[in-house]
C-alpha cells in the first residue's frame, strides 16, 4: 500500500520490491489511494492495481474523519474480496487506513516508517496533528511487525509514538546495484565541475540553504562549478527568485522533473543533499552505487550511510556556512573524493543490496503470515 506512484523514494522502493519478490512464494497486489504518477507504467505486468478511486463517491456535508472512515471501510471490503493474507503499508498516510481495515478482518500487517515522525508528521499534516499522532501510535502498536528504514527513524518512532524500541526492526533501504552500475563511469574532474541536487522543492529539502551556500562559495573564489536542480515543487518560484537576487543565473539551473535522475547523477561530478531531515535517502544510495561523490548534511538516516570508512563530505543541517565549507572541501580535495567513492561502493554492496534486502523482507512476511 502506498498513496500514489508520483516520483519519490518510497515509490521507488515499492516498485523495486514488487519487481523482486519471489513469485513462487508471494502474489503481490498494489493498493493506491490515487491511481496516478509517472511510475504507474513501471508496475510489473503481473501486479493488479487496486485504488480508492474505485470507491463510489459519497455526497453530504464535510465531517472530520468521515473520509478516513470511508477509506478504511472500502479497503476492508477489498481485503475480503481478494483474499489478502497480509498487508504491507508504507508511509504513515497508508498506516492510518491499513490499521483499522486490517483489524476488522483480523489480517496480519507489516508497517514501515520511512522518516523520523517527530519531524515529518507535523510538517506534512497541518491539521489535527495530535489526533493523527494518536491514531498512528495505535496502528503501529497493533501491527504484527514495524519496520524502520534507519536507526534514526526507529528511535524517533519509539519516542514519538511511545513504542518499545525492541518492537521496531531496522531494514535499511536497498538499491538496485546491477541496474545503476550500468550508468557508472570513472570519476571525472576537470575545469568544468558539475554538481547536481535531486529532490522535491519543499522546505525540508534545504534547497534555499544550498543556493545561499553556492552564493557564499562563489564570493570566496576558487574552482568554478555549476549546480543543476532536478525536481519540482511548491517552492520552485521562490527558489528561482533567490537565484536571481544572488545573481547566480549563470551557475544554478532548474531542470525540473526528470524521469531518470540517475543518468544525471552519473554525468555529474558530485551529488549534493542539503536536507533538514531524512529517513534513508535513496538518491544518496543511488549516487554511491553509481560512483558519484556525495556532499550531504548530517540529516537523520543519512549519517548511517557512513560506517567504518569516510564516504561523504559532511555539512550540518540548516547551516549555510557549513554547507559552503563542504562544497569547498570537495572542490579542493579530488583525492579524498576518489577514496569516498570506493568506500561508499563497498558499503552499499555490503549493506544495501536489493536482493539481500528483499530476502530479509520476505522472511519477515512469512513469519507474520505464520
Amino acid at each position: 500500500m502506498i498513496s500514489s506512484l508520483r516520483g519519490g523514494g518510497s515509490e521507488r522502493q515499492v516498485l523495486m520490491l514488487l519487481r523482486t519478490l519471489d513469485r513462487e512464494r508471494f502474489e503481490p497486489l498494489l493498493y493506491l489511494t490515487e491511481r496516478a504518477g509517472e511510475f504507474l507504467s513501471d508496475v510489473p505486468a503481473d501486479v493488479p492495481i487496486l485504488s480508492h478511486q474505485d470507491c463510489p463517491h459519497a455526497s453530504g456535508i464535510y465531517v472530520p474523519g468521515r473520509a478516513l472512515r470511508r477509506q478504511c471501510d472500502f479497503l476492508g471490503a477489498l481485503l475480503g474480496q481478494h483474499g489478502i493474507d497480509m498487508i504491507y503499508d508504507r508511509t504513515f498516510h497508508m498506516t492510518m487506513i491499513a490499521g483499522p481495515a486490517a483489524a476488522t478482518r483480523a489480517i496480519p500487517r507489516v508497517s514501515t516508517i520511512v522518516s523520523p515522525p517527530h519531524l515529518a508528521l507535523p510538517l506534512v499534516e497541518r491539521r489535527f496533528v495530535w489526533l493523527k499522532r494518536r491514531r498512528l501510535a495505535k496502528a503501529y502498536r497493533n501491527a504484527d511487525r514495524v519496520i524502520a528504514v534507519s536507526d534514526q527513524a526507529a528511535q524517533s518512532a519509539s519516542e514519538y509514538y511511545r513504542l518499545a524500541r525492541s518492537s521496531i526492526t531496522v531494514v535499511p533501504n536497498p538499491v538496485d546495484l546491477r541496474s545503476l552500475q550500468r550508468n557508472a563511469r570513472p570519476l571525472r574532474r576537470d575545469d568544468y565541475v558539475r554538481l547536481v541536487c535531486v529532490g522535491r522543492m519543499t522546505r525540508e529539502k534545504g534547497h534555499a540553504d544550498l543556493i545561499a551556500a553556492v552564493g557564499e562559495s562563489r564570493k570566496k573564489g576558487g574552482a568554478r562549478f555549476t549546480l543543476d536542480l532536478i525536481g519540482d515543487g511548491p517552492l520552485r518560484t521562490e527558489l528561482q527568485m533567490q537565484v536571481d537576487s544572488l545573481d547566480l543565473g549563470d551557475t544554478v539551473r532548474f531542470l525540473g522533473h526528470l524521469p531518470d535522475a540517475s543518468r544525471e547523477i552519473a554525468e555529474s561530478d558530485a551529488l549534493v543533499l542539503p536536507s533538514h531531515f531524512e529517513g534513508m535517502p535513496n538518491v544518496v544510495l543511488e549516487a554511491m552505487a553509481i560512483g558519484t561523490p556525495v556532499i550531504a548534511t548530517r540529516a537523520g538516516g543519512t549519517v548511517e550511510l557512513q560506517r567504518d570508512e569516510p564516504t561523504v563530505f559532511w555539512a550540518e543541517p540548516r547551516d549555510v556556512h557549513s554547507l559552503c565549507q563542504a562544497l569547498q572541501r570537495f572542490l579542493a580535495e579530488p583525492e579524498t573524493a576518489t577514496r569516498h567513492v570506493a568506500a561508499a561502493q563497498r558499503m552499499v554492496a555490503e549493506h544495501h543490496d536489493l536482493q539481500k534486502t528483499t530476502r530479509e523482507l520476505e522472511s519477515v512476511f512469512e513469519q507474520v503470515i505464520g
